[in-house]
């Protein structure tokens, strides 16, 4: 996410590494990095020079925080900043009915169909809509969407008036307690009066909670100017950013609270169903600068990993206890939080290397294959499996005796691991719960 402002940012803050005292030639230096940095992200020129004006009076002005190094006071102070651009909190979806707009090919429609897959998982009622008439296949998509998430998708049978057809959702809403309505509403390849006067009628009859645009974040700004447009006309609440996993610049994420006043909600980063994240600008600001999003990691960790299977593992390590099938649970629980080259990215210092580690999940796969090949009881003793039972476990998971070897030398090392933290000493010594932070 965001890895070109992560390489530039990281390589103009490595300008005051071992530095004593902060001059206004280095602070002038990291600064022109920083703008060039913005332009090339093809983040608003207007935000930038706010920015970067900010930073500037409160790094020749302010005294060092805490004993901090030069270093860690500009990094601070450009992360606060950064922070402030971004919207400084997240912000919470109202219920009610959700407007959805934006031009053709932004992953509207999708988009709509993820959030419903969101709010599902969060313990609300959801129901879904679409107004685009002219585009049967758009409603198609969103019906087979609301069917995969197993929620209502209210059709008007007949209807080809797009703010009856709202008018009718909005109504068997309410009369069935929903608490979001998530309305989907006619694109275009670009603004057209036609389309604006269409979503002012919507707009006027449902009366919706929120109203939100939905923006490829590989766009920069174009996408900006298109949110302008929709906003003067029906007056945005926020912004949904799709495609923030791909090869985003980021200008669209740093410009759109600073030069609309409007709050990005959440921002799609996969092709999945449940590829979307609310938006939280601290952590968005954390992984720009290279420091992780720990808090992102915990919260995918607890998602696919069952408390009482984390409480039982944490509890056999403690005692120093720890065998293949341990190692087995652990290899799944790292393949079913995704994507290798997220979770890294999520680390604090490795984001900016992320794209460049070469993180083979069919390796974990192999490894998995290999475990699965055992019998029960070479799992719960690897010592007594030989020659002969290696050679069995290879052909049963497609791999080499040399896989199997390297496997078994992988969880020796493991096993050993856990024992000095078992006999450490002191409050930090003893692990609490591998896998959750």
């Amino acid at each position: 996410m965001l890895e070109l402002l992560t390489d530039r940012f990281s390589k103009a803050l490595e300008r005051l590494r071992n530095t004593r005292k902060l001059t206004e030639k280095q602070l002038n230096d990291i600064l022109r990095d920083i703008r060039m940095a913005l332009l090339e992200a093809d983040v608003d020129y207007d935000v930038v020079k706010t920015f970067l004006k900010r930073i500037r009076e409160r790094a020749l002005t302010e005294d060092l925080k805490n004993n901090l190094s030069p270093a860690e006071s500009v990094l601070l102070t450009v992360y606060e900043e950064l922070v402030k651009i971004l919207g400084e909190t997240k912000e919470d979806l109202k219920k009610g009915t959700v407007l959805f707009v934006g031009l053709q090919g932004t992953g509207k429609t999708t988009t709509v169909g993820k959030l419903a897959y969101y709010l599902k998982g969060k313990g609300f009622k959801v129901a879904l809509t679409s107004t685009d008439v002219r585009r049967p296949a758009a409603i198609l998509q969103l019906q087979r969407l609301a069917e995969r998430v197993e929620v209502p998708y209210y059709s008007a049978e007949g209807e080809e008036d797009p703010v009856k057809i709202a008018q009718i959702a909005v109504k068997r809403a309410k009369d069935e307690g929903v608490d979001y309505l998530l309305l989907d509403t006619a694109g275009r390849l670009h603004i057209d009066e036609e389309l604006m006067e269409e979503l002012r009628r919507i707009k006027e009859t449902v009366n919706p909670s929120e109203i939100l645009y939905v923006a490829d974040a590989m766009q920069g700004q174009e996408a900006l100017r298109a949110a302008k447009t929709f906003h003067e006309t029906v007056g945005l609440t926020g912004v949904v950013l799709t495609k923030m996993d791909g090869d985003a610049r980021g200008g669209v994420a740093l410009s759109v609270r600073e030069a609309l006043g409007v709050p990005i909600k959440f921002m799609g980063v996969g092709e999945k169903l449940e590829d979307i994240e609310p938006f939280y600008p601290d952590r968005v600001a954390q992984r720009i600068l290279g420091l992780g999003d720990i808090q992102s990691l915990v919260e995918r960790a607890q998602q696919v990993i069952p408390e009482d299977e984390a409480q039982a593992l944490a509890v056999r390590i403690m005692k120093g206890e720890f065998d293949l099938e341990d190692m087995l649970k652990q290899i799944r629980f790292v393949l079913n939080m995704g994507p290798l080259d997220k979770i890294i990215g999520m680390l604090p210092g490795l984001g900016q290397y992320a794209k460049h580690l070469k993180l083979d999940e069919k390796l974990l796969k192999r490894k998995e294959a290999i475990i699965l090949s055992m019998t029960k009881e070479e799992r719960k003793n690897p010592a007594i499996i030989n020659l002969s039972r290696k050679q069995r476990i290879a052909r049963g998971s497609g791999t080499t005796v040399s896989e199997v070897n390297k496997l078994l030398k992988e969880y020796e090392e493991a096993r050993k691991l856990i024992r000095k933290l078992k006999n450490a000493k002191g409050p930090l010594g003893i692990p609490r719960i591998p896998f959750k932070f």
